[in-house]
């Protein structure tokens, strides 16, 4: 088992179940209940606790987390000053989960949380990280096939190999936690991120369940968001394609120019091409903007890097103490 210390193997390791939730109201009730279940059903193996993160839902979400953290002290919750985002929910739910290990799921049960025996097991087993693999997932070949294509592209042009069909559903040991503690990245993407790590990585495949309340948080551009994300952060072939394409145009200016001097040579009388100029002109315009727009990206992260604007405003706080914010 991987533990931070001798004493952890003399009583029940404590594993948080890490929940960030937007307007889930109708999620709450039945992701709590199967908690709860799960908790006895493993309560002589581990303890648990469930570490929720709102990103100021508009519903009835954070009132019914605050029902249930005045009734089960397990219940611990954090309501942002604003939507923050999906991956920054999840930073904070590492940030502030006691655990010697965390479990991170969705609010909408596709994800079922009783595959945390499972996880758990290959985690005492010695795996620092045990993901799931999504063999199917209902929804439409158009999304699945974007996803699939996303999920290549990650990982052909990242710097370390990214699991594909994988999401933020995993089991993370303490270890891996400490290190995510000291990147501090003010726009992660913990999928890269964690793959990047090492350790020992462990890959669980299952059937992910269809939404049973509630509408997707992700359509198509937070997708095409998110993906933009993984490649920038965990990629430098955008800015080497940048130099690449440069150099490719450049020996074409001057191949083409050789060739306007042999054929003005050999053909004194042929006309000006006023559109072909017109269209190199443009050509050039367009190629130039799309790779300043790639180098912006870069000096962008660089400069919200410097910036350290915090991962995100915590406006409550349910039984979590306010000295033990790490935000």
């Amino acid at each position: 088992m991987n533990t931070d210390s001798d004493a952890v193997t003399e009583r029940r390791p404590l594993i948080s179940i890490a929940i960030p939730v937007l307007n889930e109201e109708g999620n709450i009730h039945a992701l709590y209940a199967r908690l709860v279940a799960l908790a006895d059903r493993m309560a002589d193996r581990c303890e648990l606790e469930f570490v929720f993160t709102d990103n100021h839902s508009s519903d009835q979400t954070w009132q019914m987390l605050t029902e249930l953290a005045g009734s089960d002290p397990r219940v611990r919750a954090m309501r942002f000053s604003r939507n923050f985002g999906f991956q920054s929910s999840i930073l904070a739910n590492y940030l502030h989960a006691k655990g010697d290990a965390v479990m991170q799921i969705d609010a909408d049960l596709q994800d079922p949380p009783e595959m945390l025996e499972q996880f758990f097991a290959l985690w005492q087993q010695g795996a620092h990280v045990v993901y799931g693999i999504r063999r199917k997932r209902p929804e439409s070949w158009l999304l699945r096939g974007f996803r699939r294509t996303g999920y290549w592209v990650i990982d052909k042009v990242s710097e370390h190999p990214i699991p594909r069909d994988v999401g933020d559903f995993r089991l993370v040991d303490r270890a891996v936690l400490r290190a995510i503690e000291k990147v501090r990245s003010v726009n992660p993407y913990l999928r890269g991120m964690i793959a990047g790590m090492g350790f020992n990585q462990v890959g669980v495949p299952y059937d992910r369940n269809a939404r049973t309340a509630g509408e997707s948080k992700f359509n198509v551009m937070r997708l095409l968001r998110l993906g933009l994300t993984a490649v920038f952060n965990h990629s430098t072939v955008p800015l080497r394609m940048a130099s690449f394409v440069g150099g490719l145009m450049l020996i074409g200016s001057v191949l083409g120019a050789a060739y306007y001097l042999f054929v003005r040579w050999t053909q004194p009388d042929l006309p000006r091409g006023f559109v072909s100029i017109q269209l190199l002109v443009l050509f050039g315009i367009g190629l130039n903007a799309l790779l300043l727009g790639i180098i912006g990206e870069y000096i962008l992260r660089i400069y919200r890097m410097l910036r350290a604007d915090p991962i995100a405003t915590v406006e409550r706080v349910l039984n979590i103490q306010p000295e033990e914010l790490k935000l």
